[in-house]
């Protein structure tokens, strides 16, 4: 385990501009500067539209922030986010970044099974190997065994989240980006949750979050994040 920051923020900065309004500006943070350690979770704090999804996205390089840096530690350097080629972007996520956004996003009529194991597969791990860790997360998570070869699409919110969940999971990600990962869950599912981040903690994962759920929160909070410190200027 290094002990250098997992994650390095540097002096970021994000402005929509909408183009289908006459290039009106919408300036969401500037100069944000943040780091996070192996074992942390930096929770993201601030009220609703102060940027902390933004700030994920931007983070994971689904945004090109305005200006400033993202640095991931892979493969024992800095990779910078905001400069890296979509190529690299793709190989830190499929090895380093790895993310739990509210919603599952998968291919249609791939069994859940499958795309649970799918990131252990895509790292070279064995087939039974993997199939027995998907198995293992998906009972932990009290997903019916009924549902296993079936594609998640028809699932309900809760059941879909807890696939979402088990294919971020699976996969031993040194960094973890959680966005509400608990919203859809009951009050056993999210302890279980609650256990699998402190694990990931336990063993030298760093993590940024976003918790609307303040019990969760309190339970896996290294340090909170005011994000509305950094809000830009209108």
């Amino acid at each position: 385990m290094t002990d250098k920051p997992l994650i390095i923020v540097e002096d970021l900065a994000k402005t929509f501009v909408l183009h289908n309004a006459e290039a009106a500006t919408i300036p969401v943070f500037q100069d944000l500067t943040l780091q996070v350690a192996a074992g942390e979770c930096v929770v993201l704090a601030g009220e609703s539209g102060v940027g902390k999804s933004t700030l994920m996205r931007s983070i994971f390089g689904n945004y090109l922030p305005t200006q400033g840096a993202v640095k991931v530690w892979h493969d024992g350097a800095y990779v910078d986010i905001t400069q890296a080629s979509p190529h690299e972007v793709l190989e830190v996520r499929r090895r380093t970044l790895g993310y739990v956004s509210q919603f599952l996003r998968v291919i249609p009529r791939v069994p859940t099974l499958q795309l649970v194991m799918e990131p252990l597969l895509e790292n070279g791990v064995s087939f039974e190997e993997a199939k027995d860790r998907a198995s293992e997360l998906l009972s932990a998570l009290r997903l019916p065994q009924a549902h296993w070869d079936l594609p998640p699409a028809t699932f309900s919110g809760g059941e879909q989240q807890r696939v979402n969940i088990a294919r971020s999971f699976i996969r031993k990600y040194p960094v973890l980006l959680l966005d509400e990962p608990t919203a859809s869950l009951d009050a056993e599912n999210r302890a279980i949750v609650v256990r699998l981040i402190n694990e990931a903690l336990a063993e030298g994962a760093a993590m940024i979050g976003i918790f609307h759920d303040l019990d969760v929160r309190d339970a896996v909070a290294s340090r909170l994040f005011e994000v509305s410190q950094f809000k830009a200027a209108a």
